[in-house]
């Protein structure tokens, strides 16, 4: 690992490369447990009829089997597929890999704007996306104003993504 007097806090832009290059990862993996899903199930998966169903237990999956893809690439080695390209690794505060509970609290800060989704029924779909979409603005913009360079994931679990060399 690259000690931490060797990096340098990540430029935002830089971080949201890397977060276009995580989201094609993301699509992939719920591409594949959807259509593994749809194996298990027969294709029962969602039924559709008068209204359009989807089985309770789908949703939790897709969440858990993302966060697990994030969580784990920090803690293996501290990046994640769209990381790798521009040189960025998340690390603790002091250089140091994240622990486990640092990755699990960035996971669930980061992903906290999702919340926002349940809101499509009173503000439509388009609505729901458009308050997750500026809510995660906000999540990064304190990236901006702070020394470090942190986001706000980053400051509730106390790591920072590094630029590497």
């Amino acid at each position: 690992m690259t000690d931490a007097t060797t990096s340098l806090p990540c430029p935002l832009w830089r971080r949201l490369l890397a977060l276009i290059y995580d989201l094609l990862a993301v699509v992939a993996i719920v591409m594949v447990v959807g259509l593994l899903c749809q194996l298990a199930t027969g294709g029962q998966l969602i039924s559709t009829g008068a209204q359009t169903t989807i089985a309770w237990w789908y949703r939790p999956l897709q969440a858990v089997v993302v966060s697990a893809y994030f969580a784990g690439s920090w803690l293996r080695g501290g990046q994640t597929l769209g990381m790798r390209p521009w040189h960025l690794r998340v690390t603790a505060r002091d250089g140091t890999r994240p622990t486990l509970r640092q990755a699990l609290i960035r996971v669930v800060v980061a992903s906290a704007p999702l919340a926002l989704l349940a809101l499509a029924p009173l503000l439509g779909l388009r609505g729901a996306l458009w308050a997750a979409l500026i809510a995660w603005a906000a999540w990064f913009a304190v990236a901006l104003f702070d020394p470090r360079r942190r986001a706000l994931h980053d400051l509730a679990a106390g790591t920072e993504v590094r630029r590497l060399g």
